[in-house]
């Protein structure tokens, strides 16, 4: 399985994952409810704070599980509720979905 890769959706960064060569950086992941779930060491496999970001995908809209939401993101699903990637915790979460990394956090 390859690593799930994101820019940031306030700098447009791309979150590298702490098996690149590049160093990690502090990234925060919202819900549209006002949680903010901290990751300052990305592994690669959508876990930001301990918090699954498809698992939260999935809780965000009302489906049953993760792989659910994996296939509707994946198959660019409209009228889906997203988490936010950013590196403020500040951030006011917009319904936008976070862009995917054509390095996939780890290929520069």
């Amino acid at each position: 399985m390859g690593f799930f890769s994101f820019k940031t959706q306030d700098t447009n960064r791309s979150i590298a994952n702490k098996h690149s060569g590049r160093k990690t950086f502090k990234v925060f992941m919202h819900d549209n409810k006002g949680n903010v779930y901290p990751e300052s060491n990305y592994e690669g496999y959508g876990d930001f704070g301990g918090v699954d970001y498809y698992k939260l995908l999935a809780d965000m809209n009302g489906l049953k599980d993760r792989n659910e939401a994996i296939q509707l993101s994946c198959n660019n699903r409209e009228g889906l509720v997203y988490p936010n990637l950013t590196e403020s915790a500040d951030w006011q979460w917009r319904n936008a979905e976070p862009q995917n990394c054509e390095f996939q956090g780890y290929f520069y």
